[in-house]
């Protein structure tokens, strides 16, 4: 999002980003030879217009800008880069006798200001310094509100040891072309991890492709991953494009690939290592440049359906994302924060949790993880127009004293369905995971 990507030696790296600003050719030429050979990627302006419409486009590690512009100036620049990310440097460059300006504009938030002629070695500091302060600023921005909302992507909440540890790893991939496998329970976010794992990448400005492997009959899920050609079956009636092609040149997720058919698994595997697919009744491969990230909530080394060749290149590099009961108190924050939107979208601007509520919350073992708060939460603001009790949050009574991180699957289980009279789509909303992972328990504890 802040860099790009680029390719060296055949793999894959990050360039922070730099928006040049200045008018003269000679020396705009010049500082994007020299801040190209530093790695970094430069995108140059001639003018504040140009400058300006780089900005709404793309965000920048850095701005490096000519205090004097024709049309404008590098204060225009100053306050455009700052509207867009109040985090991004700013480094003015100045004449002589343009130093007192250049002084006040670091009153009003440049970082740094560098005169001409510009020292080649002095910049390559200043901008490296620059870079690296911003990137600390950086540091935990899944946690705060306002840069996931600057950003575009849903908040992820979590100060437990256990999200943050995930949330640092996720910082740590996104900026490269790897491989991720998100691995966790139903209802613990992984959709929402891939999300800004896409959008903090260099890949962010292109398509986002997402498909549930699980909710694709399995006669029709290599239709949808690599698409078909005209006739190629009864009902082709014309060309259509797969997933795959989508999401060329930005990301697929694979949600549920542990569902995925074992003779499609083959065919994903190829275009894992050879990047190529194969629409149905094509007549040759075709080139992608996809990002593949996968989720699965099931152990796939030692899972006999899964190809272990196929899983060890998915697993580059692994992110398990804990379960709601090892999260300690983000439960509280994560029902609050459900709450302070139910009560915009509701326009219930007394919706509480009483102290009951909060004790219940935290005790309750939450099966079906986050999406299960989630839902529970907006059940009770639906039902009521000030202060939730425990009582009216409805948790299964049979569960609701469940404080321990083991807990006994067949019971609750059992204990759901008889509250739902056995009716199976409402015992799965009401653990928060789909049907078919509610078919797949209930088949592991015999009670099908």
């Amino acid at each position: 999002m802040y860099g790009q990507g680029a390719r060296r030696g055949g793999r894959f790296f990050f360039m922070d980003s730099i928006l040049l600003v200045e008018d003269k050719l000679e020396l705009r030429e010049m500082l994007t030879t020299a801040l190209t050979r530093m790695k970094y990627a430069v995108t140059a302006a001639a003018d504040l217009a140009a400058a300006l419409v780089h900005l709404q486009r793309q965000r920048f590690s850095l701005v490096l800008t000519d205090l004097k512009l024709p049309a404008g100036s590098g204060m225009d620049v100053l306050n455009a880069a700052h509207a867009a990310d109040s985090d991004t440097p700013v480094i003015v460059m100045t004449a002589f006798g343009t130093v007192p300006q250049a002084v006040e504009a670091m009153k009003h938030g440049a970082y740094d200001f560098i005169q001409k002629p510009i020292d080649l070695d002095h910049l390559e500091h200043l901008v490296g310094r620059a870079i690296e302060r911003q990137q600390l600023l950086r540091e935990n921005i899944l946690l705060k509100e306002e840069h996931a909302r600057r950003i575009g992507f849903p908040r992820i909440i979590g100060e437990s040891a256990a999200m943050q540890a995930a949330a640092r790893e996720l910082q740590r991939i996104a900026p490269t072309d790897s491989t991720v496998l998100l691995l966790g329970e139903s209802g613990t976010g992984k959709e929402l991890f891939a999300r800004a794992l896409h959008q903090l990448s260099p890949r962010a400005q292109r398509p986002l492709v997402a498909l549930n492997c699980a909710a694709i009959p399995e006669t029709l899920i290599e239709n949808e991953l690599f698409g078909h050609e005209r006739g190629a079956f009864t009902g082709a009636d014309s060309r259509r494009a797969g997933k795959f092609e989508l999401a060329n040149g930005g990301t697929i997720f694979l949600d549920e690939i542990g569902e995925l058919p074992e003779a499609v698994q083959a065919k994903l595997l190829r275009a894992l290592e050879e990047k190529v697919v194969e629409r149905l009744g094509g007549s040759g491969p075709l080139k992608v440049d996809v990002r593949i990230i996968a989720a699965t909530n099931r152990d796939l080394e030692h899972d006999a359906g899964f190809r272990r060749d196929l899983y060890f290149r998915l697993a580059v590099f692994p992110i398990r994302i804990p379960p709601l009961r090892e999260r300690g108190g983000d439960v509280a924050l994560l029902a609050d924060a459900f709450l302070e939107r139910l009560r915009r979208e509701l326009r219930k601007p007394k919706l509480e949790l009483a102290k009951s509520a909060r004790t219940a919350l935290t005790r309750y073992a939450w099966p079906g993880n986050v999406r299960e708060l989630q839902n529970m939460m907006e059940r009770a603001a639906i039902l009521h127009e000030d202060e939730i009790s425990a009582q009216e949050l409805a948790l299964p009574q049979a569960k609701a004293a469940a404080a321990a991180p083991e807990v006994d699957e067949r019971a609750q289980l059992e204990s759901v369905l008889r509250e739902c009279k056995w009716n199976r789509t409402v015992a799965a909303e009401r653990l928060g995971i789909s049907t078919k992972t509610l078919l797949t328990r209930l088949r592991a504890h015999g009670l099908d």
